[in-house]
C-alpha cells in the first residue's frame, strides 16, 4: 500500500511541458545555465545544475575550508536568461565560490548557498560579490561570445559590474 502513494518531491519542470496531479512542479530551470570561472577561462558547464560540472566531478565536498589547504578558487555562475518583445537578454547572475583541489580529489563549497544564489538569480538578481577584476573580465567575454545580441539588449547594471 505504501508503495502506491504518490511521494512529495521537489520537480524540476519546464515550462514547455503542461505538469499535472500531485506534486507538479514549482521550479522551472528551463531557462537557468551555469558559467565556471576557473582562473581566467569561463565556460559553460551545464553540469553544474545537478553538481556533476567538469571540475566538480570526482571530488569530495568539505564545508570546512581548512579541509582544502592547497585548493584553487572556482566559481560557478547562475545565469538566468529572460525575454521580452525584442528578444532574450541576461536577467540573473550570481556568482558561488568554491575551493578545488583535483590532485587530493577534496573540495570546498556551501551547497546552501549555490542553491540560495541560483534562487536569487532566477529571481533576476545581480550578485557578483568576490569576483576579481580578471574573473569578471571572463565571465563578461564569456557572455558575449555566448549570444552578443543578448548580452546587447542586458540590464546597464550587470554591464557595469562586470567592465
Amino acid at each position: 500500500m505504501e508503495a502506491d502513494k504518490k511521494k512529495l518531491a521537489l520537480n524540476i519542470v519546464s515550462s514547455k511541458v503542461n505538469h499535472k496531479g500531485f506534486g507538479a512542479g514549482a521550479i522551472d530551470l528551463s531557462n537557468v545555465s551555469s558559467i565556471i570561472i576557473d582562473g581566467d577561462e569561463a565556460y559553460v558547464d551545464e553540469g553544474a545544475l545537478h553538481a556533476k560540472s567538469k571540475i566538480e566531478k570526482g571530488i569530495k565536498f568539505s564545508t570546512n575550508k581548512e579541509d582544502v589547504p592547497n585548493g584553487r578558487k572556482a566559481w560557478i555562475v547562475w545565469v538566468a536568461v529572460d525575454r521580452t518583445e525584442e528578444g532574450a537578454y541576461y536577467a540573473g547572475l550570481t556568482a558561488c565560490e568554491m575551493l578545488v583541489d583535483t590532485e587530493a580529489r577534496r573540495g570546498w563549497k556551501i551547497l546552501a548557498e549555490h542553491v540560495n544564489k541560483m534562487d536569487a538569480a532566477m529571481k533576476r538578481k545581480f550578485i557578483l560579490d568576490g569576483l576579481e577584476d580578471g574573473e569578471r573580465s571572463a565571465l563578461k567575454k564569456r557572455l558575449i561570445e555566448h549570444n552578443e545580441e543578448w548580452w546587447n539588449r542586458t540590464d546597464q547594471g550587470l554591464k557595469d559590474a562586470l567592465s
